[in-house]
């Protein structure tokens, strides 16, 4: 899931400061999931703005919505005419909602509450890993099912470096290192050969990138004649 994180309450006072009326709009999605932008966010935040606005002797209008998902337009299209009566509104989903709102909402300033981190999960006790970086070019076949990609302080792809003391990253002993990870977890699976044979050059995405489903794009129904 994609990990985030609530920014500063100064932050965001000083993002909607210009704005009397603001919808506060939460995702039910992964920030529901990591406990950072769900409904029960959405209340928190709102009625901490409205606190703040009071106290400046602001009559400010908050509102709270929550979407299942900010990443998809027919959820946003829902609360279309909801959204037409705030000034501004405040995305408490990832980069990707702030993004698809601003883009089908384009009359409206879109703001992001949110600062996102990374695609991970959760150890289950409250700390979540990052373990994903969504580089395009999967090689998790080749080291065990761990991601060197995300999980290596310096991204080393084709084996450690020579900095890892007692299997701890050198770069914060905090960190096991992944290589070792990876090595331990082939070696259970007799899988070692996989890091003798030869890697292929690692192909690097270029940004902005874009799939296309070209048997899920809608078909255009045939004309008659």
């Amino acid at each position: 899931m994609i990990v985030a994180e609530i920014k500063p309450l100064a932050e965001i006072k000083e993002m909607v400061k210009k704005y009397r009326k603001v919808l506060i709009v939460g995702c039910g999605a992964c920030v529901t999931v990591c406990l950072s932008g769900g409904k029960k966010q959405v209340e928190l935040l709102a009625s901490a703005l409205r606190t703040v606005k009071k106290m400046e002797g602001e009559d400010a209008v908050i509102g709270e919505r929550t979407i299942p998902r900010q990443c998809e337009l027919k959820f946003i299209e829902q609360m279309k005419d909801e959204a037409s009566q705030y000034e501004a509104i405040l995305s408490m989903g990832c980069g990707a909602g702030v993004q698809s709102i601003a883009e089908d909402l384009e009359n409206i300033p879109v703001l992001p509450a949110m600062n996102t981190l990374f695609i991970g999960a959760s150890d289950g006790r409250g700390t979540w890993i990052e373990l994903c970086a969504a580089c395009g070019d999967c090689i998790l076949w080749r080291t065990g099912g761990i991601c060197p990609v995300a999980r290596c302080a310096k991204r080393l792809i084709y084996g450690p470096c020579g900095g890892s003391q007692g299997g701890r990253c050198e770069v914060s002993k905090d960190n096991p290192c992944v290589w070792q990870q990876i090595y331990t977890r082939l070696m259970k699976l007799n899988q070692l050969h996989l890091l003798m044979g030869s890697s292929q050059p690692k192909a690097w995405p270029v940004h902005p990138r874009k799939l296309v489903r070209e048997d899920l794009k809608l078909k255009k129904e045939p004309t008659g004649v």
